[in-house]
């Protein structure tokens, strides 16, 4: 039987990484933060000295950088060319950045295959932007996260504040508006939910809720699977 997949989409702040990385953790599966991929390839770019209002030069970079992913009991570990940078791109800036750079056809295709080669060898949580409608089109499980530009904000101001960052609510609520609209609007795999993707909105749901609901999904495709 084929690795099941389980492919993730929805717009920043949704709370797609918390429970996919819990949604795996119940079921057995990897988790794959692809959005943590698109924010690596921009610290790259912020460290070769690329301004955040032109990524383009990043493109002539792409050969000269390798990636890898490693999973330890801290969960998913990002390296670039063997530094690992897995707290280093958790920041509001490289959110900007990621942003930027998953704009451009280059990069999208640098990591198309990274992402794909992941999902043929483990069953796999995949959360981003297009992973259902371009990186695991066939995925059994498509989910479209979500929740109201007020809930987003708000959850990912407070994981800004624990890690120390000074942001207010209001900065954030015009960042994830800003991001969404550049997600929404870019030509390269802009972010929409798959024609047959099952909409979750957690905007009244506790994490433990929105987990167990995608928990559930995933095994009832796991059970027509065996019967099939």
């Amino acid at each position: 039987m084929k690795q099941l997949a389980v492919a993730i989409d929805g717009p920043s702040g949704a709370g797609k990484s918390t429970v996919a990385r819990a949604a795996a953790q119940k079921l057995g599966f990897v988790y794959v933060d692809t959005g943590a991929l698109y924010r690596a390839i921009g610290w790259y770019a912020k460290e070769k000295g690329i301004a955040l209002e032109d990524c383009q030069p990043v493109c002539r970079l792409l050969p000269e950088i390798k990636l890898r992913l490693l999973y330890d009991e801290r969960g998913q570990r990002v390296l670039v060319n063997g530094r690992d940078v897995s707290e280093e791109i958790r920041t509001p800036e490289m959110s900007r950045y990621a942003s930027a750079v998953s704009a451009l056809a280059p990069v999208r295709q640098f990591l198309l295959q990274t992402q794909r080669d992941i999902a043929r060898e483990h069953a796999v949580i995949m959360d981003g932007r297009d992973i259902g409608t371009v990186i695991l089109p066939d995925a059994q499980v498509k989910i479209f996260l979500t929740a109201s530009p007020e809930k987003r904000a708000e959850r990912r101001y407070l994981e800004w504040k624990e890690k120390g960052l000074a942001v207010d609510r209001d900065s954030v609520l015009q960042e994830l508006m800003r991001r969404v609209e550049n997600d929404t609007r870019r030509e390269q795999a802009p972010l929409r939910s798959a024609e047959d993707a099952v909409v979750l909105d957690t905007s009244e749901l506790t994490l433990e809720e929105s987990v167990e609901r995608v928990v559930a999904l995933v095994r009832a495709a796991m059970e027509g699977e065996r019967n099939g």
